[in-house]
Parts: structure tokens; C-alpha cells; sequence
């Protein structure tokens, strides 16, 4: 792994930080916090997770009151700062709760129970309902029944509730884009109608440009209809290409079939383009790497973006207690897909909307970004006015 100091002062006291390799660190090991920060519970997104800027970089780290790690936040006169050792390693900064999160909707629904704000980007399950959950096909490092059964969102968001919120989201906080993603149904299309038509509904109300996220339909005409809504991208989650993998923590993935995915890309690339097509690839779950490597190689080359991220356990998932891959088992799967994605031209600039373009979960885009010379690749707006 890179290493984390880049030089010392005669104090021990750090002049300079690898910000890359300690967000990969800290996405392994966690952050103990001492300071107030804006966090995400449960669900199926970025859970239980903290929402920071280190250094101007936005990122979202497993975040814990007491616990194992060595990094801690803690309070500054001016902001906050990760400490290891009494070492101060990087400046941060926190958002305030979002503004939107205090309405409500005309029929009384609080605005946070139909969205969230994840740093710049809002995000929706629109159907918090899938076919998967509560039987023996549930997807054992997903969370998508916690929120609902906790009261913490609602089953089915409406278009014309999501195109409210999202209007809201960009006036008063920023939001710079839309994530929507929904649980998988029984119909054909798997439910792709339903969060394109939300998708569309966003789009035409706010103007932020959209992603929608769906599983692989059974007939490949339902991408034409979807890239009629007018949405800018597309996720369609493999999660693992290791088919022993897949088997055991997501069965109904399994049963799509690996190849079925590929050729969804390859149709979903033909339709939206290179770069606006993606796909989570989950490390941490027991995969083979380099089988790993040589698939997201393979996605690259006929233009979708692999979107490689840490195992997040999920509080009330059937993973909840493993524990995340360590930074140097990332890392080393980072660089060899980062180089892939530099040799094809492909990065957070050309994702557009969504996970791929946000990158907060992941560190693959400071190392692609290494790659590239210093070229910006991570298109993510300024903190909204408020932020702390």
C-alpha cells in the first residue's frame, strides 16, 4: 500500500498526507468520532456511514463512538481534523443536516423519508420493497427491509413526490445530482419502468441529471423504453463477478447469470454510451481477486464503468458482522481496474450521474486520478452554503 506520510516534521507531526491512501484506510478500518457528523442508518445505500470532505475530497466512512480504529475526528476551533496518535492527518469538513430534510409533503410525508441527501447527490430506493428480501434469495449484504421496518422511509415514492424533493434538494442544499434505485420485482422489466418514469419525473422538475438502477430485465427492449425516459445513466449491480460468491451471498443475481449482465452492458452502452453504464463490484465477500480484476477488465473494455467498493456491513443484513476487506487487499484490485479505466478514457467525468460519478464510497478515482497526471476527473459540486 502507498504509504500514508508523505514526509514528517522534527515534531512527529505530519506535513503531509496521501489523502488517497487514508481514504482507503479509513473505508477499511472505520473512524471513531469525537465531533458531530451528518450520517447515514440502515438502508440500502451507503449505511451507517459518516459524510465528510477530507481535504476537499467528499467520501463516506464507516463511522463508530468507540471501536477498534486508530483514526479519531475530532472538533477544531475552525472545523475538524482526523487524528492518529495525536497526530493530526488531514483537515475535514462536515455537512450541517440537509435544510430540505425539515418538509414536508402536502399529505404529511417528511421529505427524508423519501430521499436523502448523500453529500451532493440525492438518493432514492423509489420501491423500498424487493422480491429478493425475507426469503432464501435475499441478498445477504443488502439492507433495502431495515429503513422500511424501521419507519425510517416509505414503501413506494411517487414521481411527483420525488420531483418535489429533488427541486427542494437543489435550492436549499446543492444537490447536484439524482440516484435512484429500486428493489428488484417479479415483472419482466424487474422493475426498471417504474424508476425510469421517477426518473424522468426528477428530471424534467429539477434539470439535475439522473441515474437509474435496476437489475437486468428478462427482454433487452426494456433499455430502449428506459433511455426514453430521458435519464442520463444507468446501474445494473452484478455486486461479484465470482460465481461462487455470487451464489451464496445474492442467489437470484446468481441464477440472472453473470453473462446476462454482460450482455445487458453491452446493449445499456450501445444506448447511453461509454462511461454512463456501471455496475457495484463489492470486495471483501471471499471473491477470487484476480478473477475479480480480469471481469472488471473485461466490463471496461466494452465501456462500463466497474464501480469498486469496500464491503459496508450493514446493520440487520445477514453480513452485518463481517468485516470489511483491509486497505491493501483494496487497493491493489483498485489500481489494476483504476489503469483500465485511464487506457479506456473512462471516469467520473463521463459517469455523469450517480455512484460513479459521486465516488465517495470507493477510493478508485484518487488512484485513477495518479494515473492521469492531476487531470480533475471527480466531478463533484462545491459544499452548499451552510456546510460545515
Amino acid at each position: 500500500m502507498t504509504a500514508l506520510y508523505s514526509e514528517s516534521s522534527s515534531t512527529g507531526r505530519s506535513t503531509g498526507v496521501d489523502v488517497t491512501s487514508l481514504i482507503i484506510d479509513l473505508q477499511s478500518v472505520g473512524l471513531r468520532v469525537e465531533a458531530p457528523v451528518e450520517s447515514r442508518r440502515g438502508g440500502a445505500g451507503p449505511s451507517d456511514s459518516g459524510m465528510l470532505w477530507i481535504e476537499g475530497v467528499p467520501v463516506t466512512v464507516p463511522t463508530q463512538t468507540d471501536g477498534p480504529s486508530p483514526y479519531v475526528l475530532k472538533a477544531e476551533d475552525d472545523g475538524q481534523g482526523i487524528y492518529r496518535d495525536g497526530v493530526k492527518l488531514a483537515s475535514v469538513a462536515t455537512s450541517n443536516r440537509p435544510r430540505f430534510y425539515d418538509m414536508t409533503t402536502a399529505d404529511g410525508v417528511p421529505y427524508w423519508k423519501i430521499a436523502l441527501l448523500h453529500l451532493d447527490s440525492l438518493a432514492s430506493t423509489v420501491l423500498q420493497t424487493c422480491n429478493y428480501w425475507g426469503n432464501s434469495d435475499q441478498c445477504r449484504f443488502c439492507g433495502i427491509g431495515v429503513s422500511l421496518d424501521s419507519g425510517r422511509t416509505i414503501a413506494k415514492k411517487t414521481p411527483a413526490q420525488l420531483a418535489e424533493v429533488a427541486v427542494a434538494a437543489r435550492d436549499l442544499d446543492g444537490a447536484v445530482d439524482a440516484t435512484l434505485t429500486t428493489g428488484s420485482t417479479r415483472a419482466p422489466d424487474r422493475g426498471a419502468y417504474y424508476v425510469a418514469e421517477c426518473g424522468r419525473a426528477v428530471k424534467e422538475a429539477s434539470g439535475l441529471p439522473v441515474e437509474v438502477q435496476f437489475e437486468p430485465p428478462h427482454d433487452l427492449a426494456v433499455l430502449d423504453r428506459v433511455h426514453g425516459s430521458g435519464v442520463d445513466a444507468v446501474g445494473i449491480h452484478v455486486e461479484s463477478f465470482d460465481p461462487k460468491v455470487l451464489a451464496h451471498v445474492a442467489p437470484g443475481k446468481f441464477r440472472t447469470g453473470i453473462e446476462t449482465y454482460f450482455r445487458t452492458w453491452e446493449r445499456a452502452v450501445e444506448l447511453w454510451g461509454p462511461g454512463r453504464v456501471s455496475t457495484y463490484v463489492i470486495l471483501g465477500m471471499g471473491e477470487d481477486p484476480d478473477l475479480t480484476i480480469a471481469a472488471c477488465k473485461r466490463a471496461v473494455e466494452i465501456g462500463v464503468y466497474p464501480f469498486v467498493v469496500p464491503l459496508r456491513p450493514v446493520a440487520g443484513s445477514l453480513m452485518e458482522e463481517v468485516a470489511p476487506p483491509t486497505a491493501e487487499y483494496t487497493e491493489r484490485v483498485y489500481r489494476k481496474v483504476a489503469g483500465y479505466l485511464e487506457e479506456r478514457g473512462i471516469g467520473a467525468d463521463t459517469a455523469v450521474a450517480g455512484c460513479a460519478r459521486c465516488q465517495a464510497c470507493s477510493g478508485i478515482n484518487g488512484l485513477q486520478n495518479e494515473l492521469s497526471g492531476g487531470k480533475p476527473l471527480l466531478q463533484i459540486g462545491s459544499r452548499p452554503a451552510g456546510a460545515s
